[in-house]
């Protein structure tokens, strides 16, 4: 087994799109764009529970962002929500370790997108979760 990297893969920089979440969290990242588009985060102070482990929280909104994402960009830009996120936490991480999302499967019915990743750290499986995606409404005039 590799080690994990201590610093994120060339090409990485702080995510396009980001929100007030993951302003305070910081330390997520992307390269690319579309279907090329990657996700991942760089584990600082901020992301650690007592213990000084990576903090259960961040790795779910790690998932739950990073897939969003990804879908999206892998969609054309059709708008989804978030309905509902199983996680299966696999390993610790800590500080200083490079975190990539990978997007193993896509099942789309209907206006529904059933999404399976994986949170890796080298080759050291953190993470596996499945995302239930629904479609946006349409936005409202007015």
């Amino acid at each position: 087994m590799s080690s994990p990297l201590t610093a994120p893969p060339e090409g990485f920089g702080p995510i396009l799109r980001s929100s007030p979440v993951l302003d305070a969290l910081g330390g997520f990242m992307s390269r690319g764009e579309g279907e090329e588009l990657e996700v991942g985060l760089w584990v600082g102070p901020n992301h650690l529970n007592a213990r000084g482990g990576l903090h259960g929280g961040v790795i779910a909104t790690l998932m739950d962002v990073a897939t969003g994402y990804m879908l999206v960009a892998r969609s054309g830009g059709r708008r989804r929500l978030t309905a509902r996120m199983t996680l299966d936490y696999r390993a610790a991480a800590g500080p200083g370790e490079w975190l990539q999302v990978f997007l193993d499967r896509t099942e789309e019915d209907g206006r529904k997108t059933l999404v399976h990743a994986r949170l890796m750290s080298g080759e050291r499986r953190v993470a596996e979760a499945t995302v239930l995606f629904v479609d946006a409404p349409a936005a409202r005039p007015g």
